[in-house]
This record gives structure tokens, C-alpha cells and sequence, in this order.
């Protein structure tokens, strides 16, 4: 009777399909909120210059205190190491709440209340006086945000690993990106309806769903106690697999490794940070309002919603990663380059550049599960996040400073646009017409650069190509391994 209590109990968590797909859907808050906060702003980055003063460098600056901690700290590396130690409940706990305490004084260094003298104004006024206090708070905010969020990530695919291991792995792991691209691509739909009658409400509104997601996440750690108490009491409790530092040396000795690597860290800066000023270079180069401009944008994750499904199913069953990838790269180019140098409808890059951002993660990732082994796959993810949070970084600021670099001025005259709106004259909005005619920056050097990164991103993908010819990982061969059942019959 004990027994048959204990394999009921265990078939009611892990083995039933309504509690596996629950779970799923419960930590895909989680990591959907987390996109949706870190494209909040992209939208609103016009309004950055007009209300706080800040130029393209300033921006830039905000943005790639995301990937800070990332990089100089190796939280993606650290995070992992921290997670087998102490488990997904407590790691997940720590750094959920990073993000929702970044949020936060992400929000407050935008509002009225802090930049009239508030809580925090003035000492960070008392330093680095180049840059305003605006910027220090909200960029610490940020920090404490992209802190939580890498992190995050590996804690919520560790979830999903540990309730579909045997089981709809695969698809649950689609299902988690799905519903996190559908966080991004909400966060430019959504944030510039938002902003008003107050500009940061749309900030606000990211806080109450990161706060949201640290709710539902303090409820599945419930679930998960429940979990690993029966599974002790089953007997079946698995030990995870420590994070060892020492294979790192491994894996950066292993050439089909670095290029993959290389090109995520190439391919991923060419999107990102692009993603972050694409409202923006819709806004200026093509007279498109905000809302417009955001919509377009979004359809980058709508896209990658349709796409990458489809092109992970193809790496499945026909193979052809390797070609996949040099394919995505190549888009990727042809993407910045209509961007850049033409002026064709934005709607037509925006869908290529959806296509090649689901041609080359859908091929990417798998692939590296075929690169590395399994012992030491975790160290190769944690690895490659890090590398690629060095592009995060450090693009959206050369971006703001080319951008600036190109735009002498431009800056100045839309912060000067604000103070036009508000003096009530009704002769000045003509005045303001005719000087915004003169205040768009133009975009073409920025976007060449990451059309720069799009070339080096197809010489990595090319050299992954020739190197798994001699190295055997089979790349361009399905992933899907067939059953016996589908083994042709000796005659």
C-alpha cells in the first residue's frame, strides 16, 4: 500500500502532462516579464532626450549596464555555479529580485519626485559630474536588472530541464522562448501607448511585471519543495552535475567551439543592440510616430514566434545546421545594409532580419550539444552567455557615440524641441516644426557598423562549416536520431 501511495504521489508531479505543462507556463512569467522589461524603454528613447536631456552616448550607456555584471562579474558563469550549489529555488529567489529591485530604481531615476532633489539625488550628483544623476540612477537600476536577469534565464531552463528531462524537452524549451519573445515584442507594442499622461508610467509598468513574476515564482518554489520531497521519499532523487571551472580551458581549446561562439556573440550584437534604436531610426529616417515605429519593431519577435519553430524542426529531421547558419548570417548583412544605404519600406528588413533571427538561434544552440560534451555542456552555455554579453555591452554605447559622432548637435536642438511644448506660445510649435526638420539623425554610419558585425558573424559561421568537416560533429546531419522501428530492413 506504502508503494502504491508513493507512485501515485510521484505520477501527480513529474509524470502528469497537466502538472508538467502548469509548471511550464508558470515559469514562463517569469521569464517573459524579464523580456518585456529589458525592451521597455526601446521606444521611448526620443523621449530619454527630450525629458531628462540625454544624448545617444548617454543611452547607450544606460543600456550596456545590462551587461555589466555579465561580463566584468562573469554572472552568467557564477550564476551556474551558484545554481547547482543551492538549487533553482533559492538562486531563483535572489536573482528574480535583483531584477524587480532594478526595475525599480529604474523607474525612480526617471521621475519627477528624484530629479527635484529626492532620496538618492544628491549624492549621486556628488560624482562622475559629466553624467547626470538621472543617468547614474537609472543606470544602476539597469545593472542590478541585467544582475538578475542572465541568470534568470539559466534558472528557468534548469526548471524546464528538470521537469521534461525524458519527456517534451524539446518542445517545452520552444514553448519557454516563444513566450519569452512574446514578452519583447509586447514591450514595443505596448510602452508607447503608455506614456501618458506621465512619460515613465511605461517604466512603472515593467516594475509591477518583474513583480508579478517574483510572485509567481515564490509559488512554484512550493511546487518544486513538493517535488524533491517525494522524489527523496521515492528514492529517486538525482544529483545534479557540479559546474566545473577547469573545463572552461577545454572548451576554449576546441576551434569548432570558439567560432560558434564568436558568431552568437557577433550575430546577437547585430540584433540586440539594434532592436534598442530601431524605434528610434524609424522615427527619424522615416517620419514614422512612435507607436508605428514600435510596431514595426515588434515584428522581430512576432517573428521569431512563427520562424523558429519551423527552422528548429528542420535541423531536426533534415540537418543542414551549419548551412543554416551562414544563411541567417548573410540575411543579417543584407538586413543593415537596406537599413543603412536605402530607403525601402522598413516593413521589408524588419522581416528578413525576422527570418535570419530565427534561422541562426534555431540552429545555434542545438548545434553546440553536438560540439560539446555532455559533461560539460552547462560550463559551454554559461560560457557563451558571458562572450556574448561582452557585444551587449559594448555595442549599444559605440552605437550612441557613433551616432552622436554623426549627428554634431542633433542632441541639443530635440532636448531644445521640449521646451518649445511648454511654454504655451502659439507661434513657437511652427518654430519647432521647422527646427525638427533639421533635428533627425541620421543612422547610416551606426547600422553600417553592424553590418560589419554581420560579415565577421558569416566568416565564423563559414570557418564552423569547413571545421566540422574535419572534426566529425555532424552539424549538417539531422538532429533527430531515427528508432530501430524507422532503420531501413536488410533485404
Amino acid at each position: 500500500m506504502t508503494e502504491q501511495l508513493k507512485e501515485k504521489i510521484t505520477k501527480s508531479l513529474a509524470d502528469s502532462a497537466k502538472m508538467r505543462w502548469g509548471v511550464l507556463l508558470l515559469v514562463s512569467i517569469s521569464m517573459s516579464v524579464n523580456y518585456y522589461f529589458y525592451d521597455a524603454l526601446s521606444p521611448l528613447k526620443d523621449i530619454l532626450t527630450s525629458e531628462l536631456g540625454f544624448s545617444s552616448s548617454d543611452y547607450g550607456f544606460f543600456v550596456s549596464a545590462y551587461s555589466i555584471p555579465n561580463v566584468f562579474l562573469a554572472m552568467a558563469v557564477i550564476g551556474g555555479i551558484i545554481l547547482d550549489r543551492i538549487g533553482v529555488r533559492i538562486t531563483g529567489l535572489m536573482f528574480i529580485g535583483s531584477m524587480v529591485v532594478g526595475s525599480f530604481l529604474t523607474w525612480y531615476g526617471a521621475t519627477d519626485t528624484y530629479n527635484s532633489g529626492g532620496l538618492g539625488y544628491g549624492f549621486m550628483g556628488s560624482f562622475l559630474t559629466d553624467y547626470s544623476p538621472a543617468l547614474k540612477m537609472m543606470s544602476l537600476g539597469f545593472f542590478l536588472f541585467g544582475l538578475g536577469a542572465e541568470t534568470t534565464c539559466v534558472v528557468i531552463s534548469k526548471v524546464v530541464v528538470k521537469w521534461f528531462k525524458g519527456k517534451e524537452l524539446a518542445m517545452a524549451l520552444g514553448i519557454n522562448i516563444a513566450l519569452a519573445r512574446l514578452g519583447m515584442g509586447a514591450a514595443l507594442i505596448i510602452s508607447p501607448r503608455l506614456i501618458e499622461p506621465t512619460w515613465t508610467t511605461p517604466i512603472f509598468f515593467g516594475f509591477v511585471l518583474l513583480s508579478i513574476g517574483l510572485i509567481a515564482f515564490i509559488f512554484y518554489t512550493f511546487v518544486d519543495r513538493a517535488f524533491d520531497k517525494r522524489e527523496k521519499d521515492m528514492g529517486e532523487a538525482a544529483e545534479d552535475e557540479a559546474f566545473r571551472l577547469a573545463d572552461i580551458g577545454k572548451l576554449l581549446t576546441n576551434p569548432s567551439f570558439i567560432y560558434v561562439a564568436l558568431l552568437c556573440v557577433t550575430f546577437y550584437s547585430a540584433v540586440f543592440p539594434f532592436v534598442k534604436y530601431a524605434p528610434d531610426l524609424m522615427v527619424n529616417k522615416f517620419g514614422i510616430d512612435r507607436e508605428t515605429s514600435g510596431l514595426i519593431t515588434a515584428m522581430l519577435p512576432f517573428g521569431t514566434i512563427i520562424f523558429t519553430p519551423f527552422f528548429g524542426w528542420v535541423c531536426d529531421y533534415k540537418g543542414k545546421s551549419a548551412t543554416l547558419m551562414i544563411l541567417g548570417s548573410f540575411l543579417l548583412i543584407v538586413v543593415h545594409l537596406l537599413f543603412s544605404l536605402t530607403d525601402i519600406t522598413p516593413y521589408v528588413p524588419m522581416f528578413i532580419l525576422g527570418v535570419a533571427f530565427s534561422l541562426v538561434p534555431a540552429a545555434m544552440w542545438p548545434s553546440v550539444a553536438k560540439i560539446v560534451d555532455e559533461s560539460r555542456l552547462g560550463s559551454a552555455y554559461g560560457l557563451m552567455f558571458s562572450i556574448q554579453n561582452i557585444g551587449l555591452m559594448a555595442f549599444p554605447v559605440l552605437i550612441g557615440k557613433v551616432l552622436d559622432a554623426s549627428n554634431p548637435g542633433v542632441a541639443t536642438l530635440k532636448a531644445g524641441l521640449a521646451a518649445f511644448g511648454d511654454t504655451g506660445n502659439a507661434a513657437l510649435p511652427l518654430i519647432a516644426e521647422q527646427i525638427e526638420s533639421t533635428a533627425a539623425y541620421d543612422y547610416t554610419n551606426p547600422i553600417l557598423m553592424l553590418a560589419g558585425l554581420g560579415v565577421a558573424g558569416l566568416v565564423f559561421a563559414l570557418l564552423l562549416k569547413h571545421a566540422d568537416k574535419t572534426s566529425g560533429y555532424g552539424l549538417e546531419q539531422p538532429n533527430r536520431t531515427k528508432s530501430k522501428k524507422e532503420e531501413p530492413q536488410a533485404a
